[in-house]
């Protein structure tokens, strides 16, 4: 038998964690005795059940990082995960006061029953299984817009990583789509880049941003109401947060002198950097006008903020006189002393619009006046990502670039886009009115964007009974109307509001049918929750 030399022997195992590796050879140790070394930050070893030591986990609510433990995202909040037991609940035959669960807490419009825009189907199709391109069913325009894409791919596939910036071409096509919109305002495709979703762009410049300590650390502007990505961001990256209240009595307008207060008390604990505007409104659904946004660019001028301008319900307007206006066509119409000046962002998306083509996450953000420094740094942080998703590149590129005049596909991708957007006007206007006859509720104008924000009144004995339930008023109505009637709706305090204000979001996406419904559970629902809180 040939004998191991101890110097030799690293390390020989006897059971589970029994074993110490040691230059001179190993070291065994009693499955019951206490731990021979204990290194400041390594965890301690604990007697289990079984009699057999285990170790304390490495990573621990008490040892995780701190700063995430302060994210929230009331989108997919509590109400959301009870939803979720509902409809299992319901599927298992549990009777309920309902038959079905209607999510009206997110913006996601295909789940709602929205149906996808032909074209941008047929060319992912081909995209993805180019055999198709020998089929004759496909249109012209649509094989000959995927072969396009298809070139721009690594092999030719779009199961291939992409340049970090996004596909040439379809940083071209963005470009070219955003010189368009704005009236001939130059664009170049260097300035953008494709990402994962807005919510990518966004959080990947406020990384950008962040620097300092103390009362030198950097604070952002949002917006209250705001969407809870930028207050989740912002915690995560252990910045300060900077509320500015929106006025609910004027349609959810932007006022300066509101901008103006929330900066001069931020600079007393922080050093204010950058200023989010989001434009159409989500939760609040209001448009900016030409004159609020000329605004916002002097202000940010004047106080040296870095704009960011969240545009990616730009083609969901409804009311009335309201138009989109970009930031970016703004700022260059005002003149060089801004737009050669002001610093800033803008960002757009698949998801939204006419396409609600979320789980593609696509999307693209655009950069102006940004230093070429800092430009390098921000390619180089996107690289450590790889690329966004190729797929997502591929849908972002036939947002921008869709059937032109005189194709085959034009005329029925007219006919879906503007049925589309029809039938959410339609929505929006229905909402308000309904929500407007009810006693106890008070709904702004819709005008754009895919939500109303309506405040709600709630009796004082149901105030009192959620705080002692340790619950927000609007979180504990919300949660009654779930368990009541089946609607998935997401509280006011999820996004901010005015103190002794209390609200809900919900989309506008359900079908027409189905939304009256829900309104209707609404109304009934508020009529009986004051009933008998009063």
């Amino acid at each position: 038998m040939r004998l191991l030399s101890p110097t030799k022997v690293r390390l020989l195992s006897f059971g589970r964690g029994d074993v110490l590796a040691g230059s001179g050879g190993p070291t065994v140790r009693s499955l019951t005795s206490p731990p021979l070394l204990t290194r400041r930050g390594l965890p301690k070893e604990k007697m289990s059940e079984n009699g057999l030591m285990s170790r304390a986990k490495v990573l621990t609510i008490d040892t995780m990082n701190p700063t995430v433990k302060k994210v929230e995202y009331a989108v997919r909040g509590p109400i959301v995960q009870r939803a979720v037991e509902l409809e299992r609940e319901l599927s298992e035959g549990m009777k309920k006061p309902f038959v079905e669960v209607i999510r009206a807490n997110i913006g996601d419009a295909h789940a709602m029953g929205q149906q996808p825009i032909t074209f941008f189907r047929q060319v992912l199709a081909l995209c993805s299984y180019p055999e198709l391109l020998n089929d004759s069913t496909f249109p012209e325009d649509a094989k000959s817009r995927a072969h396009r894409i298809l070139q721009s791919c690594g092999g030719n596939s779009m199961g291939s990583y992409s340049a970090s910036q996004g596909i040439d071409s379809v940083r071209q096509d963005v470009a070219r789509y955003i010189e368009r919109r704005d009236g001939g305002v130059s664009c170049d495709p260097d300035d953008i880049y494709l990402t994962t979703g807005a919510s990518d762009g966004i959080v990947t410049m406020l990384k950008l941003l962040m620097c300092g300590e103390g009362a030198a650390r950097t604070g952002v502007m949002i917006s209250i109401p705001q969407y809870p990505l930028y207050s989740a961001a912002l915690a995560e990256l252990g910045a300060v947060q900077i509320n500015y209240y929106l006025n609910e009595e004027n349609c959810w307008s932007l006022d300066i002198t509101e901008l103006q207060r929330a900066l001069d008390e931020a600079r007393l604990h922080c050093n204010p950097r950058a200023l989010c505007i989001i434009n159409p409104g989500n939760p609040t659904g209001q448009v900016q006008s030409r004159e609020c946004i000329e605004d916002v660019i002097r202000f940010a001028a004047k106080e040296r903020l870095f704009l960011m301008a969240d545009e990616v319900y730009q083609d969901n307007v409804y009311a009335d006189g309201c138009q989109f206006h970009s930031f970016k066509k703004v700022l260059f119409e005002m003149g060089p002393e801004y737009s050669n000046t002001v610093e800033l962002a803008s960002f757009h998306s698949t998801s939204k619009c006419y396409m609600g083509e979320c789980g593609f996450r696509g999307g693209y953000m655009e950069i102006i006046n940004m230093d070429d420094d800092v430009k390098a740094q921000l390619t180089k942080l996107v690289s450590v990502r790889l690329c966004p998703p190729v797929p997502g590149q591929a849908l972002m590129d036939l947002v921008v670039n869709p059937p032109q005049p005189g194709e085959p596909s034009y005329d029925n991708f007219i006919k879906e886009r503007t049925a589309t957007l029809s039938v959410l006007a339609e929505k929006a206007k229905l909402t308000e009115q309904v929500l407007n006859t009810v006693q106890g509720i008070s709904c702004n104008p819709v005008q754009g964007a895919m939500y109303s924000f309506p405040r709600i009144t709630i009796p004082k004995k149901a105030i009192e009974e959620a705080l002692d339930k340790g619950q927000q008023p609007d979180m504990f109505y919300c949660m009654k109307m779930l368990e009541e009637t089946g609607i998935c709706l997401v509280p006011g305090s999820g996004f901010g509001q005015k103190e002794g204000t209390y609200h809900f979001r919900m989309t506008i996406l359900p079908p027409t049918d189905k939304l009256q419904i829900l309104l209707n559970k609404v109304k009934e629902f508020h009529q009986k929750f004051t009933q008998q809180y009063s």
